[in-house]
């Protein structure tokens, strides 16, 4: 049987691509855990985020988008106090603004959910030839919801991490062909093939 040859590189990221990478995530607060789990990998390994991730739970109450939009100066000097958080100021304030926005996209569209799914009407996506390993670090659609949320004020959302949210959260299917994950997904969710991955919008 086959398997994605990134999930056996530590135990940590096998369980994640066993049990999450992938599946369609239609749940708030889960799409704010995986968006920002992605701003802090930026110029830093995956693994370490998931090493990383109860102190991230801790930190940010547990993803609470709308306790994180209300944080202040003294919870900022608190996160970079808490030992084994990655000390970035700029990363956690960019984490705050980013919940601050998100409430805003959830006043318009109801959730983020509905917001970021739109761009593939509510399916997965199946791009041709992903499937054999040739998966772009971006895309023409993770390009065109970089811009849409860098203009609505988001932080640390260019290109290649929101391609990767997108694999994370289950918008795009990069599963290896004979990965069991992949058949799980195609068997569950609604699907959509695409044969492009430099879509013109």
């Amino acid at each position: 049987m086959g398997y994605c040859g990134w999930a056996n590189t530590d135990p940590l990221d096998k369980v994640y691509h066993d049990t999450e990478w992938g599946i369609p995530v239609h749940d708030d607060r889960h799409m704010f855990e995986h968006l920002t789990l992605e701003c802090m990998q930026c110029g830093l390994s995956w693994v370490l985020m998931l090493k990383k991730r109860e102190i991230f739970r801790k930190c940010f109450d547990n993803f609470d988008y709308d306790r994180i939009a209300d944080y202040n100066e003294a919870d900022v000097e608190r996160i970079l106090n808490t030992e084994g958080m990655i000390r970035s100021p700029r990363k956690v304030n960019a984490i705050i603004n980013n919940a601050r926005c998100y409430q805003k996209v959830r006043e318009e569209f109801g959730t983020f959910c509905d917001y970021i799914w739109s761009y593939s009407d509510g399916k997965t996506i199946l791009y041709q030839g992903h499937d054999a390993g040739r998966i772009p670090v971006s895309n023409g659609l993770s390009a065109r919801i970089s811009k849409d949320l860098k203009k609505r004020g988001f932080k640390y959302v260019g290109p290649v991490t929101i391609y990767s949210h997108l694999q994370a959260c289950g918008i795009i299917n990069d599963h290896d062909k004979d990965c069991p994950c992949r058949k799980k997904i195609l068997d569950g969710y609604p699907t959509v093939v695409r044969r492009r991955d430099e879509e013109v919008y």
